[in-house]
């Protein structure tokens, strides 16, 4: 009688071992080429009395995209973003698949006739992570996805503006 109790764990340890065979593969989507920078627009940095201001948007002019503001070490950032007078007041942000909405509050922004949208985050907020990291990051607004991407030899900026963040 006792040799019956192992010899049934055996067979049924056996049974479900055939059963296991490989796992089914998984069809993987080849990895994505980064997005393309824009002619004429570019990340730029500016550190000025204890802040510093990461900026989206054509140099030497008022098209700015998307800004994001600092002071050292505090590990927060004002994000400020354009958006048309009815717009919704968040600023929707992705980079390399992590995503964030951020509440904003609206100004009234005469020179491009709509709203000024400004909120608060961490530095450590997942997308802002991985903008850090791949040195690209997306805005959702009025149903579109705008990329702001560096050009080569800017995405250092990127970094040094979040290493001056903390």
């Amino acid at each position: 009688m006792r040799i019956r109790a192992p010899l049934s764990v055996l067979i049924g340890t056996a049974a479900l071992a055939a059963c296991a065979g490989t796992p089914p593969s998984v069809d993987r989507a080849p990895p994505q080429p980064p997005p393309a920078p824009t002619e004429g627009y570019d990340w730029i940095l500016h550190e000025e009395a204890g802040e510093a201001r990461l900026a989206y948007g054509a140099p030497e002019s008022d098209d700015l995209r998307i800004a994001l503001d600092c002071r050292p070490g505090e590990g927060r950032l004002e994000v400020v973003a354009l958006a048309a007078a009815d717009a919704e007041p968040v600023i929707q942000l992705e980079s390399g698949g992590q995503a964030g909405t951020f509440a904003a509050s609206g100004e009234t922004d005469l020179i491009h006739d709509g709203l000024i949208l400004s909120a608060t985050a961490r530095t450590n907020e997942p997308v802002f992570r991985q903008f850090r990291h791949l040195a690209w990051l997306a805005r959702w607004h009025d149903g579109e996805r705008e990329v702001y991407v560096p050009h080569a030899g800017s995405a250092g900026r990127i970094e040094r503006f979040f290493a001056f963040c903390g």
